[in-house]
């Protein structure tokens, strides 16, 4: 994978796939993070330095099974794990920090990625995938020393509110409760209104034996309170990517405007919110382009 161009061939050849199926190389383990226990993937030499790929509500590690081969391949150590609360972190949880919380929010994400990055070679290039995102913004704003890169892989582009910028309802989010907006989420997700392969599907549903309820509440809730860290962002002097599908949740103007506004560069895919499934070959090559750069 030399050019874009060879890129999107690949990513137009995918078929669907076991989603359980780890790629041959990858060992898991489990990180003892702040919250509790993460379960973590990696692979890779680490030659040219090291990548977390981190996932947001609902998903989870193997999110970026197409994808961790690829960076491996290009002489990286790169490691994905789940959030606490989601599939095999779902005994991760508020109720182990010290002393104990209530509830999921920003600080025990921040913190547990933190942590994460801390157990190896920093600073390293970090994609946060949606909801996780917004966490890596934090984080970053936090610990710029962590951080070789950032890459926002359809993040919501936005603070306060993020889903007021939603497609269609997004005036109406205002009106419902964490509790509704996750219910409404997981609903979309189980009937596929998003149109995965039948595998890809099967896999998401199974996940959701797992992931407590209560995280992914939570999360909608934290998700309508980001706070702003764009002045932060613009000045750490770390590079930027913003990636998304033209067929995203949020318009790819709002997208667009946002990277502008943090200093990031800007790639769009001819695809929908999970472009870590649907154009991985792409994604790779942006943030390998991105990667040299820092």
């Amino acid at each position: 994978m030399t050019t874009l161009d060879d890129a999107v061939q690949r990513d137009h050849a995918l078929s669907d796939l076991d989603w359980r199926q780890l790629p041959v190389g990858a060992v898991s383990d489990v990180f003892a993070a702040p919250s509790g226990g993460l379960a973590r993937v990696a692979m890779g030499s680490g030659e040219r330095g090291r990548v977390v790929l981190v996932p947001g509500a609902t998903g989870s590690k193997e999110d970026f099974t197409l994808m961790l081969p690829l960076l491996a391949e290009a002489g990286y150590r790169v490691e994905a794990f789940d959030l606490a609360g989601q599939y095999e972190s779902y005994r991760a949880g508020p109720e182990r920090l010290s002393p104990p919380r209530r509830h999921y929010d920003y600080d025990l994400f921040v913190e547990d990625l933190i942590a994460v990055l801390e157990d190896g070679a920093t600073p390293a290039h970090v994609l946060g995938y949606s909801f996780a995102g917004l966490v890596g913004q934090i984080a970053l704003a936090r610990r710029s020393d962590l951080f070789a890169s950032l890459t926002l892989l359809s993040t919501p582009p936005a603070t306060g509110n993020v889903f007021r910028g939603i497609k269609r309802i997004g005036r109406l989010t205002p009106l419902a409760t964490p509790r509704r907006g996750a219910t409404l989420m997981l609903w979309g997700i189980r009937n596929n209104l998003n149109g995965v392969p039948p595998r890809r599907l099967a896999f998401v549903r199974e996940r959701f034996a797992l992931t407590r309820r209560e995280s992914v509440d939570d999360m909608v809730d934290l998700m309508m309170h980001m706070p702003d860290v764009v002045d932060e962002l613009r000045d750490a002097g770390v590079p930027l990517l913003s990636a998304v599908g033209k067929h995203d949740l949020w318009p790819t103007g709002q997208h667009r405007a946002y990277a502008v506004r943090i200093g990031a560069r800007f790639a769009v895919y001819d695809t929908g919110h999970s472009p870590c499934e649907t154009a991985p070959h792409q994604v790779v090559h942006d943030m390998l382009e991105l990667f040299a750069t820092a």
